[in-house]
């Protein structure tokens, strides 16, 4: 049976409500056994999470292009709705086809999302390396189709080959594809992502060196590839290629320079700190600092909290324990200052949860398992369900610092209940954490039955 032919969806198509369609395709088996997020849908559908449950809830939309793009978005076939797509995004989608040479989809299977309306073909191209059936996959697939949906990667890729001048509406869409990276990202993971905004990011930075703009289009452009380059390279952490990172923070604080930017000099010096903190910490406490400097004036509580934790987790590394503890309170009080209407978007992660995780990982530092099981457990506690991958991401260095606590089977135990949540996300950051566990477990001369229990259904999903 399809995608489309389950029952559920079926009525909802046929009732021409298309938020019962939204809601249907959300609880589709497909997906697991939990439902997608309302939160994650209403950030591909362009809505708010309550605007999203509205749509689903209340009278039908009539609006035929809030319900074009819904459609287009989720990649329902043209044949099962009760009304028509306009023929110039089906115009555009063929003619860009074209001009890639990639050949039109005959059908739809939503299953791979292969020919999905919801992935402009261009798009495909750019993601075809990583298309799968494995529903392990969906959910990072079903972002990438999230970042794809209003053609932007197609649009700006054909642009690059054809257009010899770049204007304000170019660099407006390549700032948007920043947003939709980050929003992806903090859903599933950044594995995939990572080699779609390498491309992305090659190809308008050569569009850039060659292509004819204005002066009031130059500064804002730099600015524009500068913090796509910082969000390729947090892609790149994420996804456990770090040396493929430097580069690109290299490349942002040039251009940042260049366009007289220092919020985004700032993000990829406060990424430099991250990328540096365990291998070298003095070069990761002297990138806060220059951060400091260069943000004196006018960084917000919450950036200034980010700035502090960078510095704490270095210190840390250090092993400079008073001077951790001091930039960790400074960071609370920071962020008990509440967020500010001039917050960068960079920092919408910088949230109670990231200050007890960050102090947890520091404790680990600092050897100290034991206080950062409990921190671990606070910033669990409180966690968002906007940044699933990072609540991963700590209930895996929880089960880590339960181990070197000195219990092994509550450890093992954590493992095993994350197996298949890992294998969900596409973070190599996170699956690098357990697969540490299953190592160190593994190498126990006497293993008892959780911990044979977790080693079984590790190899057995081949995380």
């Amino acid at each position: 049976m399809s995608f489309w032919e389950h029952e559920p969806v079926r009525q909802a198509l046929s009732s021409r409500h298309l938020g019962r369609v939204i809601r249907a395709y959300r609880f589709h088996p497909y997906h697991g056994r939990a439902a997608l997020p309302q939160t994650v849908v209403a950030g591909w559908l362009g809505v708010t999470q309550a605007q999203l449950s509205r749509i689903e809830n209340g009278s039908p939309v009539v609006h035929l292009d809030r319900l074009a793009h819904w459609a287009k978005t989720l990649g329902i076939p043209g044949a099962l709705l009760w009304f028509s797509l306009p023929d110039a995004w089906l115009s555009t989608s063929q003619e860009t086809a074209r001009r890639m040479g990639v050949p039109e989809p005959d059908s739809y299977d939503h299953g791979n999302l292969v020919g999905s309306s919801a992935t402009p073909v261009s798009f495909e191209a750019l993601t075809k390396e990583v298309v799968t059936t494995d529903r392990r996959q969906f959910h990072t697939l079903a972002a990438l189709a999230g970042v794809g949906s209003m053609g932007e990667p197609g649009f700006l890729a054909a642009m690059a080959d054809e257009s010899p001048s770049i204007g304000l509406e170019h660099v407006r869409l390549a700032s948007s594809l920043v947003k939709e990276f980050r929003q992806a990202d903090a859903a599933a993971g950044a594995n995939q992502l990572c080699d779609i905004a390498v491309h992305v990011h090659s190809r308008l930075s050569a569009w850039a060196a060659k292509a004819r703009y204005g002066r009031d289009v130059g500064g804002v452009l730099q600015a524009s590839l500068a913090d796509l380059a910082a969000q390729t390279a947090w892609l790149a952490i994420d996804a456990g290629r770090r040396a493929v990172a430097r580069p690109y923070l290299n490349d942002a604080i040039s251009r940042a320079r260049l366009a007289d930017d220092p919020q985004v000099e700032v993000r990829a010096l406060a990424q430099l700190a991250l990328l540096t903190r365990d291998s070298q910490p003095t070069e990761s406490l002297h990138c806060a600092d220059a951060a400091f400097r260069i943000s004196a004036g006018w960084a917000t509580p919450r950036l200034r909290t980010l700035l502090h934790l960078r510095r704490a987790c270095a210190l840390a590394a250090l092993q400079d324990r008073s001077a951790f503890e001091r930039e960790m309170r400074k960071a609370r009080q920071e962020l008990e200052r509440g967020p500010h209407e001039s917050d960068p978007e960079f920092i919408h992660f910088v949230n109670f949860q990231e200050v007890q995780g960050l102090e947890a990982l520091s404790f680990l530092s600092l050897d100290q398992p034991r206080r950062a099981a409990e921190a671990l457990r606070d910033a669990i506690a409180n966690s968002s369900p906007v940044h699933r991958r990072n609540q991963v991401y700590y209930r895996v260095r929880l089960a880590e610092a339960t181990h070197r606590a000195g219990d092994v089977n509550e450890a093992a135990l954590m493992a095993l209940s994350l197996v298949t949540e890992v294998n969900q996300m596409n973070s190599r950051r996170v699956t690098r954490h357990l697969t540490d566990i299953r190592l160190t477990l593994g190498r126990l001369p006497r293993p008892t039955a959780p911990v044979r229990n977790f080693i079984e259904a590790f190899d057995g999903e081949a995380v």
